[in-house]
C-alpha cells in the first residue's frame, strides 16, 4: 500500500518565500546608506532620486513591453504609482536623508498605514476595528520618541516634514490601489508590469522636475564617503538602481505570491530595522535608547495596522487597513524610496 507523500512542498514554498522576503527587505533597505554618500559628495537628493527611476525603468523597459496591455486596461493605476509611490515618495525620503539620519526618515515614513486608517476612518467614514486604533497610537507615539519631541524637536524641522510627506505620497498610493485595483470580471492587474510602468512614468515625471541636465556628472566618476571610507561613485549608483530599486521590487512581488500578504507585511516591516542598521555600520549613523524604543513602538504599530484588516467577504466594509487590502492585488507594499 503506498504511503501519502508528506506535505513538504508546501513548507518549501513558506520557506522559500519568507527568505526572498528578507533578501526583498534587505534590498529596499539599503537604498538609504547607499544613496546618502552621493548626496553628501554633491548631487542634489532630486538628481539621485533621477537616476534611480530612470536607471530602473531603463532595465525594466521589456517588463513594460510584454505587459503593454495595462495601458489600456489600468492608466490611472499606472500614473498613481508613478506619481505616488516612485516620484512622490522618492523624492521626499532622497531629499529627507539629505536633512536626518536615514533610519529617522524611513520610520516616519512607517507612519503610512497609520496615516491609511485616518483616511479610512475621516474621509471615506468607514470604522476601523480597535486593534487598528492601537496600531496608530503605538506609531504616533513611537515617532514621538523617534524624534524625541522633549528636546523640542532636536532634528530638522524640513527633514522631518519631507519624511512625512513620503509617508503621505504612500498613502495616496495605498488609497488609488484600493479603488482601482477591483475589476468586474475580477482580473487583477499584473504587479510586474504596475512596477515597470511606474518606474517609467516616476521616470518621467521626475525629468521635468529634476532637470537632470543640470546635474553634476562627474560625482559619479569621483568617489564617495562612506563613513570615511571612499567608495565609487558608480558602485553606489549600481547598487541603487540594480539592487535597491529592480531586485527589490522583482524579489517583493515573488515574496507576496508564495507568502500570505499579511506574512509578506510583517516581514516588510524589517526594511526599516535592516535600513537603521545599515546606516549604523555604513554611515555612523547612532540612534539613542529612546529613538531605538520609538523606531520598535513604530514597527510595531505599523505590523497591527496592517494585520487588522478585514478578511474578504464580510457583510459590511469593517477596514482595518488598505495596505492589507492593496497587498492581496499582489502588489508589494513595499516602498520604493527604501
Amino acid at each position: 500500500m503506498p504511503h501519502a507523500a508528506p506535505p513538504s512542498h508546501p513548507v518549501r514554498v513558506r520557506s522559500t518565500g519568507l527568505a526572498i522576503a528578507l533578501l526583498s527587505a534587505f534590498a529596499f533597505g539599503g537604498s538609504g546608506p547607499a544613496a546618502k554618500p552621493l548626496i553628501e559628495a554633491g548631487l542634489a537628493p532630486l538628481h539621485v532620486t533621477w537616476l534611480r527611476v530612470a536607471g530602473a525603468a531603463l532595465v525594466t523597459l521589456p517588463l513594460a513591453w510584454r505587459h503593454r496591455g495595462l495601458l489600456r486596461s489600468h492608466p490611472a493605476l499606472l500614473a498613481g504609482f508613478g506619481l505616488f509611490a516612485v516620484a512622490g515618495v522618492q523624492a521626499c525620503y532622497f531629499a529627507a536623508i539629505s536633512r536626518i539620519p536615514v533610519g529617522v526618515a524611513l520610520l516616519i515614513e512607517y507612519l503610512a498605514p497609520a496615516l491609511v486608517l485616518g483616511w479610512v476612518r475621516f474621509v471615506q467614514r468607514r470604522p476601523v476595528t480597535r486593534a487598528a486604533a492601537v496600531g496608530v497610537v503605538l506609531a504616533v507615539g513611537g515617532l514621538s520618541c523617534v524624534v524625541e519631541v522633549w528636546s523640542g524637536l532636536a532634528f530638522d524641522v524640513l527633514g522631518l516634514l519631507l519624511a512625512l510627506g513620503a509617508a503621505c505620497c504612500q498613502v495616496g498610493y495605498f488609497v488609488l490601489s484600493d479603488h482601482g485595483a477591483d475589476e468586474a470580471d475580477g482580473r487583477r492587474p499584473d504587479p510586474v508590469g504596475v512596477i515597470a510602468y511606474g518606474l517609467l512614468v516616476g521616470a518621467l515625471v521626475l525629468t521635468l522636475v529634476a532637470r537632470p541636465w543640470s546635474m553634476e556628472w562627474g560625482v559619479l566618476l569621483r568617489e564617495a564617503e562612506m563613513d570615511g571610507m571612499p567608495v565609487p561613485g558608480l558602485l553606489l549608483l549600481g547598487w541603487i538602481v540594480l539592487v535597491a530599486t529592480v531586485a527589490a521590487y522583482l524579489t517583493g512581488v515573488v515574496s507576496v505570491r508564495r507568502l500570505s500578504p499579511q506574512v509578506a507585511g510583517v516581514v516588510a516591516c524589517l526594511e526599516a530595522v535592516i535600513a537603521t542598521a545599515l546606516a549604523w555600520v555604513l554611515l555612523g549613523e547612532h540612534l539613542s535608547a529612546p529613538q531605538v524604543l520609538g523606531g520598535l513602538l513604530v514597527l510595531t504599530g505599523a505590523l497591527i495596522a496592517q494585520r487588522s484588516a478585514p478578511r474578504p467577504p464580510a457583510p459590511e466594509p469593517v477596514a482595518g487597513s488598505a495596505v492589507a487590502d492593496h497587498a492581496g492585488t499582489g502588489l508589494s507594499a513595499r516602498t520604493p524610496s527604501s
